[in-house]
Formats: structure tokens, C-alpha cells, sequence
């Protein structure tokens, strides 16, 4: 098959014999020659840092942090945080919420996108367009799990915990949804980007000789499967998402709308 033996050539070393193809695949082995071991998953731009209370003393943030009640804080952080997770899922968990926006689009693995011009040569592009439509359908099936997880994350909260994250930086509480969340839904993601992403020829075919080059440490294990890549690539955007949020209600409380939120992190600001 074609796209087997395509693969193949882009998954493993290019000294070890593949299938001839149509073109001259040694031509190009200085372009593909360890193209798993030398691409990475897109990172995702962060955000710049705002800095916790910009133009306030820490001594001023202190105190107007200490003035409010544990009842404040408690409750002004589970609105925050509720809040956010709630526009992001809506925006993320949706029809074009990663395969219609550029920004949260997820790419083709490193390798496929790699090889992604010798493919449309080879008459193949129509394989590699129809695994990039299902990775983002599978991520805008898996997001709308995470509401539940989410939702409780934020109902699990301490005050003390509240606190932290109130004092803690501009990504305090998205860090607390990751580590509260990420694990339990890489689990609920991973089987709905399966059903999603099995019916397609190419995906088997990339689990296939991407799971092998996993083992000689040639890619990230993140990236051994089609299934793998995917859960983690939607996780990663899914909190980039609840963390533009929380930025933007530090940076301004009272545009909320909501006089608890302006108290409470008018109060982290210094205010």
C-alpha cells in the first residue's frame, strides 16, 4: 500500500530498506532523516506574564487580601474559576471549536506533517486532509467531559487552597484545574478520540510504526498513537483556554460585571 509504505519511510530511519516508491525517496533523505526525532508537539504561545498586583506594593496587596473573609475569597474564586472553565469548554467543545479556528486548530503529528508534501505528491493528500478533520472532530467531541471534572475541581476547593491561588500568579488556578483534572480526563478523552480517529486508514497506519519508533525513543511517548497525541494536544489548548480567562479577570476584575469578583481580586491587584 502507498500509504504504508510512505509512512514507513518518514517513520523509520531512512538507512534501514523501505518499500520503492514512485519518486526517489533518497533524494529527499536529508530532509526527512530523523524527522520524529527532530520534531516536537506545537507549543502553545503563552500568554506574557502580567506580573501579580503590577503597580501595587506587596505590602498593599497583603493587606487588602487579609481584609476579605474566607467566605469572599472561597466564594469569589469558585466564581472565577467556574466561570472560566465554562467559556472555554463552550468555545473548545463545539463544531469548529478547534477544526474552524486557527488558534486552537491541532495540527497533524510532527512526522505525518512532516511528510505531508511528499504525500500530496504521491496523490495521498486527500488521507492526510481527512486525518486532520477527524483529530479536530475527536477534540470537539472529548472537551464537553471535562464540564463534570471541572465543575467538581472547583466544588472540591479549600479556602486555603482559594487563597493560594487568589496570591499565586497569573495561572494559579488554571495550574490547580491541571493538576486536579488532567489525569482523570486523559482518560475520559482517550476513548472518544479512538472512536473518532479509528475508521481512518492513515491513523491505523501511524499508530502502527509510530508506536515502534516510541520504543527506540525516536518520538515522545505523548505522540506514540494517534489517540495519545490528540487527548494531550486538545488538554493542552483546553487549559490554555481557562487560562486566557483568568487572565483576563485578574487584569480586570470589575469588566466582569460581578461585585464579588471586583472585591476579591481588586484586593489581589492591590485595589
Amino acid at each position: 500500500m502507498k500509504t504504508r509504505s510512505l509512512v514507513l519511510a518518514t517513520l523509520l530511519p531512512l538507512g534501514a530498506a523501505a518499500p520503492a516508491l514512485a519518486f526517489n525517496l533518497g533524494d529527499l533523505s536529508n530532509q526527512l532523516s530523523g524527522a520524529l526525532a527532530a520534531t516536537q508537539a506545537p507549543s502553545l504561545q503563552a500568554a506574557p506574564q502580567t506580573g501579580q498586583g503590577a503597580g501595587a506594593s506587596s505590602g498593599a496587596v497583603n493587606a487588602a487580601v487579609a481584609a476579605l473573609s474566607n467566605g469572599e475569597v472561597d466564594q469569589g474564586l469558585k466564581a472565577a474559576l467556574s466561570r472560566g472553565a465554562d467559556i472555554a469548554v463552550k468555545e473548545l467543545g463545539r463544531e469548529n471549536g478547534f477544526y474552524g479556528n486557527a488558534k486552537w486548530r491541532i495540527p497533524l503529528p510532527p512526522a505525518i506533517e512532516k511528510a505531508s508534501g511528499l504525500m500530496r505528491m504521491a496523490g495521498m493528500g486527500a488521507q492526510a486532509d481527512q486525518l486532520d478533520l477527524a483529530i479536530n472532530r475527536a477534540a470537539e467531541a472529548a472537551v464537553p467531559e471535562a464540564k463534570t471534572l471541572l465543575v467538581g475541581a472547583v466544588k472540591s476547593m479549600s479556602v486555603q487552597d482559594a487563597k493560594g491561588i487568589l496570591t499565586g500568579g497569573d495561572e494559579a488556578a488554571t495550574d490547580y484545574f491541571k493538576r486536579k483534572t488532567e489525569a482523570p480526563l486523559t482518560q475520559k478523552f482517550l476513548p472518544i478520540v479512538a472512536k473518532a480517529t479509528d475508521k481512518v486508514g492513515l491513523a491505523q497506519t501511524y499508530n502502527q510504526f509510530a508506536g515502534q519508533a516510541a520504543q527506540f525513543g525516536l518520538i515522545k511517548a505523548d505522540q506514540a498513537s494517534i489517540q495519545q497525541y490528540v487527548t494531550q494536544e486538545a488538554l493542552n489548548r483546553l487549559y490554555q483556554a481557562i487560562g486566557e480567562q483568568e487572565k483576563a479577570i485578574r487584569a480586570d476584575p470589575v469588566g466582569t460585571g460581578s461585585k464579588l469578583l471586583g472585591k476579591v481580586f481588586g484586593a489581589a491587584l492591590g485595589q
